[in-house]
Order: structure tokens, then sequence, then C-alpha cells
């Protein structure tokens, strides 16, 4: 059979280490289609339940968020996608199972291999599934319905993952009660997906009932608080009140550090997120070994081309930048620029802000042509993906007007109803954004219903 190429051996590179390999056998899809063919249709019926549901309890809930999952998923990958990944209909009985292996094949795509757009087919057709076996109404197409709004955020496309957020909440409201906290969950990524469109304002009394739901639920001391914390605290931060800001990120990194332990990525995210504060305080001496160790523990958990690598790279160049060490910064901003550019794409809001933050770089350094050149795509980036009204394109304007202001005569040549429709800056005012390691829940299928986090990026102004 190996002669006629219908089974083989294949190397699956890992996720964090490339050079660390794992061996695999597969066989061609006509040699499972043959076999397959030869049992009765109730036989293979049933047979094909027993092997959903065989993977599905084999294959790690916590898929998530646990990296020490990933090597058993990357074996049962290919596997478990012929199981579930076609378009027809699962075994009957078993779509509660193929859902939530659906849901952790996305997961994986989403964590480990940061490929987004590969993780929307399986969640797409768990949602045709759910809602036809369960309905519209019912609360796991609600988790499902979360779950491809999170990779449609994590994509970049904000408006199409609002409504899948909204729908998600009122089921949850509605089947669940007020109180439950799979409804502080979807209060949460409702609240995050609405402070990255710029909408402070409603995004904080969101984030403020998730925190006391799951107060209520969990007690003072549990992680999922934490994420509340952590993302009340950077909704603060974002509104200019760093005093209120920060005793919140202090209560989050105490929890974690004792619930989850000094490695975890919710830890890394929380020290991210206040050395982040901390320099915005006029405090890079303490913010520096925060954003180091943030970085040595993503690179370690989630390797060093994930994009929550990036945005440790990212805060620590600026921390350099903001020190001085411009020649230090720069390599930094590339890095993570890189990164971006591949795990995101080009059009990617946190690719925007990447570019933004080494448009300054290159502005301090006194290429203006080169700066100009990134922060034009920087604002075009932002148009396109957050609308014309959002914070993030008016800093773009900012920098860019200022940045034309700084080169004389230039300055002409932008267009001057949109310059006098904004604050006006010095040229010498351009700020280098800070990428925050903000933590919005986004669940995956039943197993982990309600206690995963979310390791996501929001560019602060």
């Amino acid at each position: 059979m190996r002669a006629f190429a219908l089974v083989d051996r294949e190397t699956i590179a890992d996720e964090r280490d490339r050079a660390s390999t794992t061996e695999t056998i597969r066989l061609h899809r006509l040699v499972r289609i043959a076999a397959a063919s030869r049992w009765p249709d109730e036989a293979a019926e049933a047979g094909r339940r027993v092997l959903v549901e065989a993977m599905a309890s084999v294959y790690s809930p916590t898929t998530y968020d646990n990296p020490s999952a990933w090597p058993r998923a990357r074996r049962l990958d290919a596997l478990a996608l012929d199981l579930v990944g076609g378009d027809g209909q699962p075994p009957t009985g078993a779509e509660t199972a193929a859902c939530s292996l659906l849901s952790q094949l996305a997961a994986y795509r989403r964590s480990a291999l940061a490929t987004y757009a590969a993780a929307r087919p399986p969640l797409e057709r768990a949602l045709a599934i759910v809602e036809k076996a369960f309905g519209r109404e019912h609360p796991d197409t609600a988790t499902t319905l979360n779950n491809l709004a999170a990779v449609l955020q994590e994509e970049g496309d904000l408006a199409g993952a609002r409504p899948l957020h909204e729908r998600a909440l009122a089921i949850r409201e509605n089947a669940l009660g007020p109180e439950h906290p799979d409804v502080a969950q979807s209060l949460n990524n409702l609240a995050g997906l609405l402070q990255a469109q710029g909408d402070l304002a409603g995004a904080r009394p969101l984030f403020e009932r998730a925190l006391a739901i799951d107060g209520k639920v969990y007690g003072s001391r549990d992680p999922e608080v934490a994420t509340d914390l952590n993302n009340l605290a950077n909704l603060r931060q974002a509104q200019g009140d760093l005093a209120g800001a920060r005793p919140l990120y202090e209560r989050a990194l105490a929890i974690c550090e004792q619930a989850l332990g000094p490695k975890h990525s919710k830890t890394a995210a929380t020290l991210d997120n206040l050395a982040g504060l901390l320099l915005a305080q006029g405090n890079p001496v303490d913010a520096r070994p925060l954003f180091e160790r943030a970085l040595a523990i993503k690179q370690e958990t989630l390797g060093p081309e994930h994009p929550d690598s990036a945005t440790s790279l990212n805060n620590l160049a600026g921390l350099r930048r903001a020190q001085g060490d411009l020649a230090g910064a720069r390599p930094l901003f590339e890095r993570a620029l890189a990164i971006y550019e591949k795990a995101l794409g080009p059009e990617h809001p946190d690719t925007a802000t990447s570019l933004n933050s080494l448009a300054v770089l290159l502005y301090d350094q006194g290429d203006l042509e080169g700066a100009r050149s990134l922060f034009e795509r920087a604002l075009a980036t932002r148009e396109k993906a957050l609308g014309s009204k959002h914070p993030h394109v008016a800093n773009s304007l900012y920098n860019l007007a200022g940045l034309l202001q700084a080169q004389g005569p230039a300055r002409d040549r932008f267009t001057s109803g949109r310059w006098r429709s904004t604050r006006r800056r010095s040229a010498r005012s351009i700020p280098t954004q800070f990428v925050s390691a903000t933590i919005s829940r986004s669940c995956a299928w039943p197993e982990t219903h309600g206690r995963s986090a979310e390791d996501r990026a929001f560019p602060l102004i």
C-alpha cells in the first residue's frame, strides 16, 4: 500500500519548537472510504457514532489555554477532522460530541497555531449542527456563537462579531438567568468588543456587571474574577483613570499567580497590563522586569512566533523607546510587526498598531519618509477595519498630520478638512501605542463551558 501512496508516514512539527517533531501514520482518503463502504448502512452509522464519541472523549477539553494539551491535539488533529469536518450531518445521537470536537479543533487552531481563518470553518459547521439538533435558542448554540464571534474578532471583523456576541448574551440571559456565570462570560466578551470599537462608555457597565456575577458565584480569589478585574482595569486605563486601574491589575495578578501559577498565560497577560500602567504613570524602571517576564512566559508556553509573543515584544520595545534606547527598540518593533503580518495578515487592527509603533520610532530617528509610509498604512488599515469614527483612526490622523507638519510644505498635501476636524498636536508629541494583553473569556464547547480565558491584544491610545 505504501508503494501506491495509500499509506504513508507523516512528520508533524511542534507548534512552539519547529525542530521537535511527531511521527504519524496516515491512510489515504480512498482507503478509508473503501473500508467504510463495506459496512451495512446501519453498522456504518453506529461505527461512526462510536468513533466520534471516542475521539471527543480523548481530545483534551482544555486545548485552548493549556499548551501541555497541544501535542495530543496535534497527533489527533487529522483524524478528528476527517471524522467531523465534512459537509454531511454527524451520526444521529453524536451531535454534541461532534460539536465538541469541532470546537476543540477550532481552539487548537486559535491558540496553538494562531491560524484564525482556519478556526472559522469548524465553528461555522458546529453552529449549523447545534442549531439543527437543539434549536436556535439553546445554551449550546450560544456557546458556539460566542466562539465564532471570538474568531471573527481575532480576524479583525468587529462588525461581524458584534451581532453574534449580542445574540449569545440574549440566549444565555433568557435560558440561564441574568446571574449565571455564562452570562458573565458573554458580558465580558461583548464589552471587550465594544472597547475595541471605541465605545468605552458602553463597555464599562458590562464589565462591572460581569465582575459582580463572577464574584458572587466563584468568590473573590477565583481566576474568573481575575479576568474580570483585568478587563475592568484595562477599560479604566483607556478612560484615563490610571489610579483606579492599578489596584485592579494588582489584585488580578495576585489571584493569577496564586491560583494558576507564575507561568500561566493569564499571569503573563496581567504582567503586561500592569507594566503598561506603570509605564503610563512614568515608572519605566519597575515596568521593565514585568514586561520581560511576560515575554519570557509567552515565548516559552506559546512559542516565539505567536501573536501574543508579538504583543509582549511590542510592549518591551515601547519601554526601550521611552527610556531613549531607540537602537534597542527597533529590532523588537520589527520582529513584532513581522509576526503580526504573518499570523494575522496585513489588514488586521493589531498589525496597524504595530505599524504605528514602528513608525513612531522611525520618526524619532529622523526617518520621516519611512515613518510616513507606515503611518499611512496604519491609517488605511484602521479605517477599513474599525471605521472612520474610531479613536484609533483619530490617533493615526494626529500622527500623520504631525509628521506632515514636521515635513513643512508637505502638510499641504494632507486633507485639510480632516486635519481641522481633529484636535491639533505638536509634531513632537506623536505617541507610541502600547498593546494591552487584556483577557476576555471565550470558552470552547461544553467541557470548558465558561472557564477559558482569551489573551487578546487591544491597542490603547
